[in-house]
């Protein structure tokens, strides 16, 4: 049963996946439509057309590659200025020149008569802006429910360490070493030499009632070469214990890399996880916080595509905190929902965490202003409004659409580039996962 439960989480983030395109490009349709322009195709994936049904002038499908998917607008390229409208001039004076107006008169064949404000180049600056940022603002807000769930309903889960005994170390050793084995020589714990045991719940530690572990530690700690007289609860009753608090060499709690000297129990204490719930402020801090880490990953990823490819065909373990596919994720997916060591209320918020992140990411990538990503389309539309304001400011001419026919070459590099990484982020999905447990 292991396996269905596992191919259930991998299938609840694939169409989580799946619906997060759709909605995507809903963004996108919703807006295009709105201000007019045509629009022939709204599909999820690439490829083969699985599924597709007309409605209107718009054609809805599913491909069978899900990594992406797109919707037809017609005119996202504009004339050259010096052509009769629906012509392009054939001649071209390079390969690059010829790539460019071979893919000018495909855009400008889907133009029909009485579609001349209906194309896309010819809407205003800020509906082009509209249009192209509809799409990652859906992912961003998808982001935002996600998370809003998960810390609004469920809870951030918060370490919390209680004032119970949890574990009695056996021996004092030296803070840079282990005590996992006593060596020979090592005098016994305080705690052991009291006869604390597991379970032991502190009441008061030299007459201060005991509230937090925090306190009953700070208390431990200035108590050093002192006998303090400790009141425990064992299994419902009271007990006093007079534990000869040694001295010990240990971290400082404010700076970790400094040693001091400070009073020595050797307990652990218990550790429990809760889950606290946060207001809609909470909500905006953390997103805030999100929001910078995942921008600074996105820019780092150049760099940490290096280690994937390390990783893929060597022997570097893969970076938990680096990037991952689409296969990887459902991977993650799957485990989580199979794994034994998280609770139902935990496996929830980490799936919903994860769907979350996974749109913030698709967001935020897809602001970088270079094409075919959105952001390109949207930085042509802002350098057309600069263009359009310092022509009126000047009483000059109004300069038209901003070719991004002539960023053709750079997109057609940024897609092969996008198509490589994409393939290696599988491969190494496939070869060297990142694992949620071990």
């Amino acid at each position: 049963m292991d396996w269905l439960i596992w191919l259930a989480g991998v299938l609840i983030i694939f169409v989580g996946l799946l619906a997060s395109i759709g909605l995507h490009e809903l963004g996108h349709l919703s807006f295009a439509k709105l201000f007019g322009v045509r629009t022939t195709q709204f599909m999820v994936g690439f490829g083969p057309t699985l599924w597709s049904r007309h409605k209107g002038e718009t054609e809805y499908g599913i491909k069978w590659i899900p990594l992406g998917g797109y919707i037809r607008m017609i005119g996202m390229l504009p004339p050259r200025k010096q052509d009769a409208p629906g012509q392009v001039r054939q001649i071209s004076t390079g390969p690059w020149q010829g790539l460019i107006e071979t893919a000018r008169g495909a855009a400008l064949e889907e133009v029909r008569p009485g579609d001349e404000d209906r194309v896309f180049y010819a809407k205003k600056w800020w509906q082009k802006l509209i249009i192209m940022f509809a799409g990652p603002a859906m992912n961003l807000v998808l982001a935002v429910f996600f998370f809003g769930i998960v810390l609004m309903a469920i809870g951030q889960p918060v370490r919390h360490l209680e004032p119970t005994v949890g574990v009695v170390t056996k021996c004092v050793v030296p803070s840079s070493q282990s005590a996992a084995e006593c060596p020979a020589g090592a005098p016994a714990t305080p705690a052991l030499k009291a006869g604390m045991l597991p379970g032991d719940k502190f009441v008061s530690f030299n007459g201060t009632k005991i509230t937090s572990y925090e306190q009953v530690q700070n208390l431990i700690r200035g108590s050093a070469g002192r006998t303090a007289t400790v009141v425990i609860d064992r299994k419902g009753a009271q007990q006093t214990l007079q534990v000869p608090i040694t001295a010990n060499k240990m971290a400082d709690l404010k700076d970790g890399d400094k040693i001091v000297t400070v009073g020595f129990l050797g307990i652990s204490p218990v550790e429990r996880v809760v889950y606290e719930r946060q207001g809609p402020g909470g909500v905006a801090a953390y997103m805030g916080d999100l929001t910078v880490r995942t921008a600074e990953s996105v820019l780092r990823m150049p760099q940490k595509m290096v280690g994937v490819w390390h990783a893929a065909f060597g022997d570097e373990a893969r970076d938990v905190n680096g990037p991952i596919g689409v296969v990887g994720v459902g991977r993650i997916g799957g485990e989580v929902a199979a794994s034994d060591q998280l609770g139902t209320q935990e496996k929830l918020a980490v799936l919903l965490s994860l769907a979350g992140s996974l749109n913030l990411a698709i967001g935020l990538f897809n602001l970088i202003p270079l094409l075919p990503l959105d952001g390109g389309h949207m930085a042509g539309a802002l350098l057309e409004a600069i263009k359009k304001g310092f022509a009126r400011l000047f009483h000059r001419p109004d300069p038209g659409p901003v070719d991004v026919a002539k960023a053709l070459p750079v997109t057609y590099v940024m897609a092969s580039v996008l198509i490589v990484m994409g393939a290696l982020l599988i491969y190494a999905d496939l070869v060297n996962p990142i694992r949620m447990f071990g």
